[in-house]
């Protein structure tokens, strides 16, 4: 009886059911759940959950933004929260534009000069990001947690963020931003004197310079921030990545754009299964091989699986032979019931599998969708028609070994083997420029149809190529809502 239920647990979902989830992301919505769960401890676990889910709002950002004094916290934070539409909170929100519980007793040392306790800091952001606009538009937390106290009382409040942007710069160049930062009391916007003006001339008018901005407060700030440092990185380390600050802003917003919305992996079981397109010569069969090797999944190359049925003889094969014999296109309908069948074996099931050479239009690609054939990874590799012509073109076999050569990139080691090779009919221009016309026919509307697709230049080096996919087949893609 154990066996036969270990052999049930073993068994792969049937693929209607497996796309189904990974397209909903039921893997991760579950995920969520029980992080949630297990951090808030419900005393009615069912009750929680159903509000969890009227909520809605796994998606909502949850970032802190950190970084020493003058590195443009405030600058990054407010633009994320216009990009997002999502809440800011920062000392001076919470101190001064909310109406907290423990608001008052904040600002009462803040009058005295005295330090505000970290216990004291982290009521305040509890409560603020525990409000409804928090929880369902999401949260950018600028400036905290400013140590490993304030991160620990945090996550000890269920509060933890999916993405922490750590800004550097060098402190010399810290201390001079400082100098020049303006601040607008009116929006909270922060301005330079020298690197970001504000064209406006009643902004300009009602700029202030932020209190304790001396040179020696700056330093003794950066000191403690340096001191603090170490902690909080190590804390959020999975979470977090580093930015450097001294570059133009358009640039430091765009990797913090970059990094805040990709998403991490998850724990959910995933199987690939990937589609290659791109033109002959684009190395689509050698990334095939390489992800085929290093994930153990199923290379189906669509022409090779047609010239196998032949040789295996299959009912299949002998109504696809003369097709294959004679060179002409083997009909849709026998290509797709050899790939349906191929695709709904056990080991691909199980596995997953990375395909090319089919579809190769999007009639073909309806017909794999009606079959319930959904890849979960589409790359379209992009080739110069140079690059194409000198790889192709080029390439020859020795009849006697079946070794093949290249004339420019791999020749034949001795004058008797070069005189030997012979290029296949397929590899003259001629014969290149036709297949090439019938994949450039095609491709843009091939393009529209997969819309979630990643597109690799082709042109480098084979494993910059292979990090490149491996990297998109491992992260998940962004959530669709249904």
């Amino acid at each position: 009886m154990a066996e036969a239920a270990t052999e049930d647990a073993a068994r792969p979902w049937p693929p209607p059911a497996g796309a189904y989830a990974e397209e909903r992301g039921l893997f991760q919505l579950l995920q969520n759940m029980l992080e949630e769960l297990l951090i808030h401890k419900p005393d009615d676990p069912i009750e929680f959950m159903i509000n969890h889910l009227k909520q809605n709002n796994d998606d909502a950002p949850r970032i802190c933004v950190l970084g020493p004094p003058a590195s443009g916290k405030t600058t990054v934070a407010m633009w994320l929260c216009k990009h997002f539409n999502a809440i800011r909170v920062s000392q001076e929100t919470l101190l001064f534009k909310e109406a907290l519980r423990q608001t008052e007793e904040a600002k009462a040392y803040k009058e005295r000069n005295q330090k505000i306790p970290n216990a004291l800091w982290a009521n305040l952001i509890q409560e603020r990001l525990s409000n409804v606009d928090c929880i369902k538009q999401g949260w950018i937390l600028e400036g905290f947690p400013e140590n490993q106290e304030q991160a620990w009382m945090l996550q000890s409040s269920g509060i933890f963020p999916r993405h922490v942007v750590m800004l550097y710069a060098p402190d010399t160049v810290l201390i001079e931003r400082s100098g020049g930062k303006r601040l607008d009391p009116l929006t909270q916007e922060v301005f330079h004197t020298t690197f970001d003006w504000p064209s406006d001339p009643l902004v300009q008018e009602r700029l202030v310079k932020p209190e304790d901005l001396s040179e020696q407060e700056v330093s003794k700030k950066l000191l403690e921030y340096h001191r603090n440092f170490p902690e909080v990185f190590h804390i959020y380390q999975k979470v977090l990545k580093s930015i450097n600050a001294d570059q133009p802003s358009v640039d430091v917003l765009s990797q913090v754009l970059a990094f805040v919305q990709t998403r991490h992996r998850s724990a959910a079981p995933f199987t690939p299964r990937i589609l290659f397109f791109g033109p002959p010569g684009s190395g689509k069969s050698l990334q095939a091989a390489l992800i085929a090797q290093k994930y153990d999944v199923i290379n189906i190359c669509c022409g090779q699986l047609l010239k196998e049925a032949v040789a295996d003889n299959t009912k299949l094969g002998e109504l696809v032979k003369p097709y294959i014999d004679s060179g002409c296109p083997v009909p849709d309908n026998l290509v797709l019931k050899l790939l349906t069948e191929r695709l709904s074996s056990l080991d691909c099931l199980s596995h997953g599998w990375v395909l090319s050479g089919f579809p190769r239009d999007v009639e073909q690609g309806e017909q794999l969708q009606k079959a319930q054939i959904n890849p979960n990874r589409v790359f379209f590799f992009n080739l110069p028609y140079e690059s194409i012509m000198e790889r192709l073109s080029q390439r020859r076999t020795d009849p006697v070994t079946g070794e093949r050569y290249h004339t420019t990139f791999r020749p034949a080691p001795t004058p008797e083997i070069q005189a030997r090779l012979r290029q296949n009919p397929k590899d003259e221009e001629e014969n290149i420029e036709k297949r090439l016309n019938i994949y450039y026919s095609n491709v843009k509307a091939l393009e529209d149809f997969y819309q979630d697709a990643f597109y690799v230049n082709a042109d480098q080096d084979p494993y910059v190529i292979f990090e490149f996919i491996e990297s998109c087949i491992i992260k998940p893609l962004p959530c669709k809502k249904h």
